[in-house]
C-alpha cells in the first residue's frame, strides 16, 4: 500500500500530514465556533485533546490517504485541512475541507479542494469521490461546484441531512487539469 502522506501542492498552499507540532494550531481550527457550526462535529475542548486526534489519526496508515493540513508557501503556517477520506459506512471516498475564518474568501478552498479531487482520480486512481454539505452551508456547497462536483440530493448520514455531492473519473473525462 502507498502512503500519500504528502498531498498536492496549489499555488498558494502544500499539504502534508499534520503532526503534534500542529496541535496548537489545529486547536485554533477546531474550536472556533465559525468553522464548527457547519461541520456537524463538536468543538475540541483543550490542545491536549488536539494532540490526542492528532496522534490517534490512523487514515494514512490504514488506507493510505487522509485529511492534509494546508499550509501556507510563504510562511508555513497551518492555515486548516483539506484531503480525502474513506467513509467505511458509504463505502466511498469524500473530499473534506475546513479553514480558519480569516482565510475564507481568498480561493484557497477551491485550490486544495481541486487538488485534492485531481490526487485522488490521478494518484490513487478512485472512480468517484463524493462531499457532504450541510444545507446551512452555502459558501462550502459553492466550492464544491467550482471544483466540478453536482449536488445529487439530500441523504440521511451520522444524524444530520446533509447535501450530496459527487465527481466521478467519467464526468472529469478521466483526468483533469487545474
Amino acid at each position: 500500500m502507498n502512503t500519500y502522506r504528502v498531498g498536492p501542492q496549489t499555488q498558494h498552499l502544500d499539504h502534508r500530514a499534520m503532526t503534534l507540532d500542529d496541535a496548537q494550531a489545529f486547536f485554533a481550527l477546531n474550536s472556533n465556533p465559525q468553522v464548527m457550526r457547519h461541520t456537524g462535529e463538536p468543538m475540541l475542548q483543550s490542545i491536549s485533546k488536539a494532540r490526542e486526534a492528532l496522534e490517534n489519526y490512523p487514515d494514512f496508515d490504514t488506507i493510505g490517504y487522509g485529511r492534509w493540513g494546508s499550509y501556507l508557501k510563504t510562511t508555513n503556517t497551518l492555515v486548516g485541512f483539506c484531503g480525502l477520506k474513506y467513509l467505511s459506512d458509504l463505502d466511498c471516498v469524500d473530499v473534506g475541507f475546513r479553514f480558519l475564518p480569516e482565510y475564507w474568501g481568498r480561493g484557497f478552498a477551491t485550490q486544495a479542494c481541486k487538488a485534492s479531487i485531481d490526487f485522488g482520480f490521478d494518484t490513487i486512481g478512485l472512480q468517484r469521490i463524493i462531499a457532504l454539505v450541510l444545507p446551512d452551508n452555502p459558501a462550502s456547497a459553492r466550492v464544491l461546484e467550482k471544483c466540478g462536483m453536482k449536488n445529487t440530493g439530500i441523504i440521511e448520514y451520522d444524524e444530520y441531512s446533509p447535501y450530496l455531492y459527487e465527481v466521478t473519473r467519467e464526468d472529469r473525462g478521466g483526468s483533469f487539469t487545474h
